[in-house]
């Protein structure tokens, strides 16, 4: 199991944020990390994936990792089609939440073969698609369906959970896992704090986590998630919790300078 790290652009929404996307690349890359685009930025509509926008996410994103946050407005199969073009622009991973994938609140698919054929487009293009939790039932019955998809784990969402406990999500997923979503809460909602800041994850569950992953032989790609009051202090606090106290493997390291000096 390897993991490598990108901060989710959503450490970008406080009111003390106001950088271009360009921006929050050049920072995520000064501290070592990659980046998770979501699809719009602090509730605009416009999406960055549209294929208007690829020349500039290529730039912004040059020698990054990348991952991408589905639009889950419900796209239709044309923008599924779109979006998976860009992942593969980007050499991106494409995480999906529920909705996105026609998910009602029934819990029930609504059209399998709308479905079946984003799965296919992903897997003709070869772009991993993970399932975000979501309704863990749900997420192992596409799982169960589709053998190509992987998940992603949200540590947020399988901590708050009533039905199923944080370890169950741990147990059923973990084979199959390319993706974490790492943020903590306070226990009653998936309210997105620093690692480690809240306790809504006890300690003993993160290193359960840790240890499950390590059983198998999968790239895992992990997001720190966070709603922040200024990034740079959320993205030290959940590094320091992660790597320092829990001992996570694989802490990104900021690029090395070089020098200006003629030789």
């Amino acid at each position: 199991m390897r993991i490598r790290y990108v901060v989710s652009t959503m450490v970008f929404w406080g009111r003390q944020s106001r950088l271009s996307l360009e921006q929050e690349c050049d920072l995520l890359r000064s501290l070592g990390f990659g980046v998770e685009l979501w699809p719009n930025t602090g509730g605009l509509d416009e999406c960055y994936y549209d294929r208007k926008n690829w020349p500039r996410l290529a730039a912004a994103t040059e020698g990054m990792l990348v991952s991408m946050r589905s639009r889950n407005d419900k796209p239709r199969i044309e923008q599924w089609d779109e979006q998976i073009e860009c992942a593969k622009l980007l050499k991106a991973n494409i995480v999906a939440d529920l909705r996105s994938l026609g998910v009602g609140q029934n819990r029930e698919v609504e059209d399998w073969d709308y479905l079946s054929d984003l799965v296919r487009m992903a897997e003709d293009n070869q772009i991993k698609l993970c399932i975000e939790t979501g309704d863990l039932d749900a997420v192992k019955h596409i799982g169960d369906k589709f053998d190509s998809v992987w998940y992603c784990l949200d540590t947020g969402y399988a901590g708050m959970d009533r039905e199923h406990g944080f370890r169950q999500y741990v147990d059923t997923l973990a084979d199959r896992v390319a993706h974490l979503h790492l943020t903590d809460s306070y226990g009653n909602s998936d309210n997105h704090r620093p690692l480690g800041c809240s306790g809504g994850i006890a300690r003993e569950d993160w290193g359960y986590l840790l240890g499950a992953l390590g059983k198998y032989d999968n790239e895992v790609v992990a997001s720190i998630e966070m709603t922040p009051c200024t990034p740079v202090e959320m993205i030290r606090r959940s590094s320091c919790f992660l790597f320092d106290n829990l001992g996570w493997p694989g802490r990104p390291q900021k690029p090395a300078k070089t020098s200006s000096r003629p030789a």
